[in-house]
């Protein structure tokens, strides 16, 4: 019998340790070292080619040498505070306050690694989505909780409602949704939204929101924060970041908003994480969040395309490709190609085809790892030519 690779067995809820007892990589970390070995186009990690928008990079230009280099505020930048909080006004009509209201983390992880950590306690419960980011399961058992999860199912990857209000519990404290989705691209119904919310009242759960692709939608969609619904908003921790919005993921400036009461709890173990972080960057992406309406919008437009030329090659290669509604991500069933195993096409994809992607199984337990097993992500947040390149390598799959 083949030993799983130890992403493998991590996917399935495993310690995040090798038959050897040492801390074993994640899916990203083994497939981006495969792409370095192999010379192999990488679309299997979710980062840009692209650099921020100009105006961001002067902001942060201007910050590094205006002195900004020392510890910032607990809480973040005031200048940070204040733009997210404009930010939520100006898209959502969320009024927060940014003093009481905002807490600005090391990227979104942190911000989910501390909400979690503070409101979850050993043998609580969180449900999400599956599949689901895998960050979640190791910090839902960072924090000694249970993870219970709702399949995403059929192309569409939607969850059943019976499911979803079977997952809660009354040990239930958590309810993670993660929206846009990644891995699958998907984007939330209002009527799976409004069951969150509705599940969250029944069981005092908090609602935890991941929506660092707020931005990144398709086809005309406009996000919708849950935290907007009738009744959410006093139970709901929303987090965001802008690495993804403004291709700056290297930078790890995050944020998480709500009620005051929530976030004081969270900052009081956000202090003994990272502590502060990113003072240069912070007023960086405060200017990128002041940004002008259009700079949204072509940002995504631009992402749609890119989307729909690796959506297109991918077709041609002989790939069922699934419909990416927002994020950077989209995936392609390679079934019809003969290879009902992902997990084994990714490893070989390189030298069939010079690419990298991901196994959606990689982000799935064993029951739905094995019904997805033929299912591959692939980041199309890469520039023009590169995309146009791996399409047609990827097009030597169907000969």
């Amino acid at each position: 019998m083949t030993t799983p690779a130890p992403w493998e067995r991590t996917a399935r809820g495993a310690m995040l340790l090798d038959d050897a007892g040492r801390l074993a990589p994640t899916i990203f970390a083994e497939m981006s070292a495969l792409a370095a070995r192999t010379g192999a186009i990488n679309l299997g990690q979710g980062f840009p080619d692209d650099d921020p928008p100009a105006p961001v990079l002067d902001a942060a230009r201007d910050a590094l040498y205006g002195g900004l280099n020392q510890y910032p505020p607990g809480r973040g930048m005031p200048v940070l505070l204040e733009a997210v909080a404009e930010h939520q006004a100006r898209f959502y009509g969320i009024g927060l306050d940014p003093e009481r209201e905002v807490l600005v983390t090391a990227g979104a992880t942190e911000a989910l690694a501390a909400t979690l950590l503070a409101l979850v306690d050993v043998g609580d419960e969180v449900v999400t989505f599956e599949p689901f980011y895998d960050a979640y399961g190791a910090l839902v058992g960072l924090a000694g909780g249970r993870h219970r999860t709702v399949p995403l199912r059929g192309p569409d990857f939607r969850p059943d409602p019976d499911e979803l209000r079977a997952a809660f519990s009354p040990r239930t404290r958590v309810v993670l949704v993660n929206d846009p989705h990644n891995p699958t691209g998907t984007v939330l119904d209002d009527e799976t939204r409004r069951l969150v919310v509705e599940l969250a009242h029944e069981f005092d759960a908090t609602i935890v929101t991941d929506e660092v692709y707020e931005h990144l939608l398709f086809d005309g969609r406009v996000h919708t924060p849950i935290s907007t619904l009738p009744g959410a908003a006093e139970r709901t921790v929303t987090i965001s970041s802008g690495g993804k919005t403004f291709s700056a993921t290297g930078w790890k400036i995050g944020w998480l908003s709500g009620p005051a009461d929530l976030v004081s709890r969270i900052l009081t173990v956000k202090q003994f994480l990272t502590y502060v972080n990113g003072s240069v960057f912070q007023p960086a992406i405060a200017a990128g969040l002041r940004l002008p309406d259009d700079h949204f919008a072509a940002s995504a437009a631009d992402l749609q395309r890119r989307r729909d030329l690796l959506s297109t090659g991918l077709a041609a290669a002989g790939f069922d490709v699934r419909d990416s509604r927002g994020s950077y991500f989209v995936v392609a069933d390679a079934a019809p190609l003969g290879h009902h195993d992902a997990a084994d096409l990714c490893r070989r994809l390189p030298g069939l085809a010079g690419v990298v992607g991901v196994p959606i199984s990689a982000f799935c337990r064993s029951g739905l790892a094995a019904e997805y097993s033929s299912l591959v992500r692939f980041a199309f947040c890469k520039r023009t030519d590169v995309l146009e390149r791996a399409a047609s390598q990827l097009a030597s799959l169907s000969v």
